[in-house]
């Protein structure tokens, strides 16, 4: 273990970062599988080699590189090798197939794209239409359908460049993460090293605590920001290990920690609750877990996890690709209840604004806008999407799109509501407005509204249902549209519900009032996924 001392800005950046801990750690593992385990010494060299082979491709600062790839270590040292050049990288979404990986790409503009096994035949299928220079596979370049691509291990073989990092800065931007388009098409949130580390430093690596002897266990999607600001990047800045999973699994999840005895893990709300759900074993509480962050989990639900496996959860907080240090609760104050947002950070100033940025009265609902006091605490604007930043303030104040209220009496802040057009389920923020679109292309649909209905696993989420009015003379059926949702979008397009009905509540702005339909839920005539032989594909 060796937690970095980052106090000055001029150290955040993660190839000076890895540099320190091989410096000073270099025999300790850092990435580790089950074949696998890199230590900081072999990180660097690694990535000193990759970053030589990226070179050679013409990738250059700046640059960004296209990482659509299944969780592994080679994921890891690829981010770390384009930052040592000054380029970006970007993950892209394992969920993504057809039009929408497509789409996503193109967004993007690499210059190089980086795939695996896993999802070449993705690829393939569009690769005529991507207008990327590079495509680098990490797997059988004699036995794929991509036309030509470079082998990872070209790169691998590459001697290391030997590099200077003095040019970089910590408010350089090193990665763009994609949002779920929550008010139209997805957005590509830059990124820069400080708004990374921030989060760890003042957030998460208070709240582990981490001793001698931790190891982080991380089951997350690599494409997903959560992953690498509680497991990956923490593991480098505090010199632990981290155990990269495939995905997770609840019939294995507890096998899997006692193997590698890990010690950390951060779980998505409805991985807890699956967890729980699980039929209970005398073993249960026999785990060398010790902490666990769980997003959302239930109170009540709180003091049940922790009984039965033997472990602390650790409180939560607010943040996302944006700002991913908006709120947090660090001092575990008796008089805030575990389900608070807790309290902004002390760089920054937050106020609950109204529609005309006018800060509401304390203890009403108000949008969470934030005013940052140092440089680089939020993202570094849209990529190529300045109209969308500019909607993003009032002012000096970033607009979160979440609402809340404060506590007079304690000062916490507690979630209200989302204020874009939007649900969470599973750690997703699915777009409801994209849902429809792709619903729309059906041809035998003449209107439809995508909307949420409260998860009976964990309250603090949404489940999809489509209320569908089909054209004239249509009679398709919910898994026909079902079938045309799921080859033409992500998987979790695919509705738990959908209803067919004759009409739907429209203002005299013909907007459809989604509130009146989430108050009628669903009943006797609704479709449901779980109750059908629909089989969703992924």
């Amino acid at each position: 273990m060796n937690k970095l001392d980052l106090s000055n800005t001029a150290d955040r950046t993660f190839p000076l970062i890895l540099r320190q801990q091989a410096t000073h750690n270099g025999e300790a593992a850092f990435l580790v599988t089950d074949s696998v385990r890199i230590s900081f010494a072999e990180a660097d060299t690694m990535t000193d080699r990759l970053a030589a082979g990226l070179l050679g491709l013409g990738i250059t600062r700046g640059d960004i590189v296209s990482l659509f790839l299944g969780n592994r270590p080679e994921m890891v040292l690829l981010a770390l090798a384009i930052n040592k050049l000054g380029a970006i990288w970007t993950p892209i979404n394992g969920d993504y197939k057809g039009a929408w990986l497509l789409d996503n790409l193109k967004m993007a503009r690499s210059k190089v794209l980086i795939t695996d096994d896993q999802y070449q035949d993705r690829i393939a299928d569009i690769e005529d239409r991507l207008g990327i220079e590079t495509i680098v596979l990490l797997g059988n370049t004699e036995a794929t359908s991509l036309k030509g691509p470079v082998n990872y291990q070209q790169l691998l073989d590459h001697k290391p460049a030997a590099l200077d990092y003095a040019d970089l800065h910590y408010g350089d931007n090193c990665s763009i993460l994609w949002t779920s388009g929550t008010t139209g098409k997805s957005k590509g949130v830059l990124q820069s090293y400080n708004s990374w580390i921030r989060p760890i430093v003042d957030g998460c690596s208070l709240q582990y605590n981490s001793l001698p002897g931790d190891s982080i266990f991380c089951v997350l999607p690599l494409f997903h920001t959560a992953a690498w600001t509680t497991s990956i990047f923490r593991a480098l800045i505090e010199g632990i290990p981290c155990i990269i999973e495939p995905r997770f699994s609840v019939t294995t999840f507890w096998e899997r920690i006692k193997q590698f005895g890990a010690t950390q893990t951060f779980l998505l709300g409805a991985m807890g609750a699956f967890l729980l759900n699980a039929p209970e074993r005398d073993d249960d509480s026999e785990t060398p877990l010790r902490l666990a962050q769980i997003v959302p989990l239930a109170p009540n639900q709180w003091p049940i996890f922790e009984q039965r496996f033997g472990l602390q959860l650790i409180r939560t907080g607010l943040g996302q690709s944006e700002c991913q240090l908006v709120m947090t609760q660090i001092e575990n104050r008796k008089d805030v209840p575990v389900y608070a947002l807790g309290f902004p950070a002390d760089d920054t100033t937050i106020h609950l604004l109204d529609d005309n940025g006018i800060q509401v009265p304390t203890g009403e609902v108000g949008e969470i806008c934030i005013k940052p006091l140092k440089p680089y605490v939020l993202f570094n604007g849209y990529f190529e999407n300045p109209e969308a930043t500019a909607e993003a303030y009032f002012g000096d104040y970033y607009r979160t799109g979440d609402l809340a209220r404060q506590d007079p009496a304690s000062g916490a802040y507690f979630f209200a509501d989302r204020k874009k057009d939007a649900l969470r389920y599973a750690g997703r923020n699915i777009s409801t407005l994209e849902v429809e679109s792709i619903v729309r292309r059906h041809p035998a649909v003449q209107d439809v509204a995508a909307f949420g209905i409260t998860s009976t696993e964990v309250e603090s989420e949404q489940e999809l249902k489509l209320n569908i009015i089909l054209k004239e003379g249509s009679s398709d059926t919910a898994e026909v549209i079902c079938e045309f949702i799921n080859d033409n979008a992500p998987h979790y397009f695919v509705p738990r519900y959908l209803e067919f009905v004759e009409s739907l509540p429209y203002t005299p702005t013909n907007k459809v009032q989604k509130f009146k339909l989430r108050e009628q839920g669903v009943n006797e005539r609704t479709w449901d996924l779980k109750k059908s032989d629909y089989i969703v594909k992924k």
